[in-house]
């Protein structure tokens, strides 16, 4: 079991399929997430970027497992913050799972370190991002706070 770990679980009004292009797909993500879109073939062992808006690589790593549109699980290291970069991969989880007319988002974020701190970062990111997604997925926008990528970071 991870030493620290983040686990966030929304309800989205949505299908499996719609929610998985979402997560993936850069027309969507540049939407909820700061204008960033990830970089990927989405095959297990392909390497992942996630983009800044710069051209920076915010985050890279390797797809470990997919199962569209059910599982995703990511490595997961940090590109952009030096502070970060000494803990290495964590390991990012999205499972979907429907509910009636909506799907179950869980998203476990985790690493074998204690008092990490990647995931306490992420663990602050993290609800807004997906407060974000969900919103656009429901009403058709997303919140205007994950719109633009903060400046000076």
């Amino acid at each position: 079991m991870a030493e620290s770990r983040f686990v966030y679980v929304t309800y989205i009004r949505t299908t499996p399929e719609k929610l998985w292009q979402a997560l993936l797909e850069p027309e969507f993500t540049r939407q909820y997430w700061a204008e960033c879109w990830h970089d990927c073939a989405w095959k297990p062992g392909s390497p992942w970027k996630l983009m800044i808006p710069d051209g920076r690589v915010g985050d890279s790593g390797e797809v470990l497992e997919i199962d569209p549109p059910r599982k995703l699980v990511l490595s997961w290291q940090n590109e952009f913050k030096e502070e970060l970069k000494p803990e290495g991969h964590s390991r990012l989880t999205y499972q979907l799972d429907p509910e009636g007319e909506s799907v179950k988002l869980t998203v476990i974020h985790e690493m074998d370190q204690p008092k990490s701190k990647l995931i306490d970062a992420v663990s602050q990111g993290w609800p807004h991002i997906l407060s974000s997604l969900k919103t656009l997925l429901e009403t058709g926008e997303s919140l205007v706070e994950t719109r633009r990528w903060p400046e000076g970071l």
